[in-house]
């Protein structure tokens, strides 16, 4: 079955493995899945031209079929080859419980790799690094006991060379174990060492949000979703908070929405914001392209719907932690309602994901298949703010929300 995702939903936390219907007559061919996986990735994955056109994964350190002979061998081979594409949107729809944790959904650190160290440059609003005190600039040294060089070049044979290639991998790092408490030791803003052992994300409870948390503030109204870009009822909560008074100015806060959604739901929100029909993004298919030299892209469109609050002015506020849908909604009202876009760069998650299932177990892989591009031509992953937020404007000295505080003083 294949089937299109705009979400990077988390995974289903196993400890057993579960196989298809038609594999439990008997041991499914686990090399025949192993190899494919890379036949998949070979034919589906829509951002090769990171790698000169070639797929990473074959040859990678830890991806080699023939070491397949179990699920265990397996599990291990499918994580290596989608570690492979250092790609935080390419995910497999099985884990162990030692599997590492998503980024962003199940991650709150932000690393990268910058002049040689692992810096931490964003860190998630209210998660277990921030209540401990971890701030952006702050480097990581280590993580489990490993310096981050070792850790970094332990990860499913660590080919990592480039800068990007290195924050990628300790952003998985950072992750860490779902089953394990995190073991990091930092180096602060003062050179001093901070050793600290976090939760995993996984071990969090989330509490209970309204999908959409609504503020007044003197006519502006803040609309705040809270990861529920996928979530039922998300249509419903969105005309209720666009409901009453026509408001001066809308502030769409989109920094929470690691875990992506449906452009159903991005629809619903644009369509009350325009009163003409206009396209949203862009959509194509690269391997098409690259198979048969033949392009094929098209133009997403959204429509109009119920009251119309076209010309309000609208600010959209984004940040590390805006992914998936999160992104394509920036983007779409950057594009349908003119509105001013400010924030840190976004999550960075490549395109849109499709379902494959793996024939013997079952198994599902979510892959990058469509590349997504601003109606401009500009892509997704690369576009930026209107007004690009550093570290240090994001908070004040006392947790102030100056990202907030600039959206709203554009609208007054």
């Amino acid at each position: 079955m294949i089937k299109p995702l705009h979400a990077c939903a988390p995974l289903i936390l196993s400890g057993a493995f579960v196989f298809s219907a038609s594999a439990l007559a008997q041991t499914p061919d686990f090399r025949a899945d192993a190899e494919h996986l890379l036949e998949l990735i070979d034919e589906k994955y829509a951002y090769f031209a990171r790698f000169d056109g070639r797929n990473p994964a074959r040859g990678a350190q830890g991806v080699d079929p023939d070491a397949v002979t179990d699920a265990s061998s397996l599990l291990r081979f499918a994580e290596c080859a989608i570690n492979a594409l250092q790609d935080h949107h390419a995910i497999l729809g099985i884990s162990s419980r030692s599997s590492y944790g998503l980024t962003p959904s199940y991650n709150d650190l932000w690393v990268e790799h910058r002049d040689g160290a692992y810096v931490i440059t964003d860190v998630r609003d209210g998660s277990p690094a921030q209540a401990a005190g971890v701030e952006p600039g702050w480097r990581l040294s280590s993580v489990a006991g490993q310096s981050m060089d070792e850790a970094v070049a332990g990860l499913c044979g660590g080919s990592y060379e480039a800068d990007a290639a290195k924050g990628y991998a300790a952003r998985v790092l950072a992750a860490g174990p779902r089953d394990q408490t995190r073991e990091f030791v930092f180096t602060d803003a003062s050179g001093q060492e901070q050793a600290l052992s976090l939760p995993n994300l996984y071990q969090v409870e989330t509490p209970e949000r309204p999908l959409i948390s609504v503020s007044d503030h003197d006519g502006i109204r803040v609309l705040r979703f809270n990861n529920s870009l996928g979530e039922q009822g998300l249509i419903a909560a969105i005309d209720e908070a666009l409901s009453g008074a026509r408001p001066d100015g809308l502030v769409i806060d989109l920094r929470d929405t690691p875990s992506g959604g449906d452009t159903l739901y991005a629809r619903a929100l644009m369509g009350r914001l325009i009163d003409e029909t206009q396209p949203y993004q862009r959509h194509a298919f690269p391997q098409i392209e690259r198979d048969t030299g033949v392009a094929r892209q098209w133009m997403e469109e959204v429509l109009p719907r119920g009251e119309s609050l076209a010309g309000v002015p609208v600010v959209v506020i984004s940040g590390r932690w805006t992914g998936s849908m999160g992104e394509g909604l920036t983007i779409g009202l950057d594009a349908v309602a003119d509105a001013v876009t400010l924030g840190a760069p976004m999550a960075g998650l490549l395109g849109a994901i499709y379902d494959y299932d793996l024939p013997e177990t079952g198994w599902t892989v979510k892959l990058p298949t469509e590349a997504l591009y601003h109606v401009n031509g500009t892509p997704r992953e690369a576009y930026e703010s209107d007004i690009v937020l550093e570290s240090a404007d994001l908070r004040g000295p006392n947790g102030e929300d100056l990202a907030l505080e600039r959206a709203l003083s554009l609208l007054r």
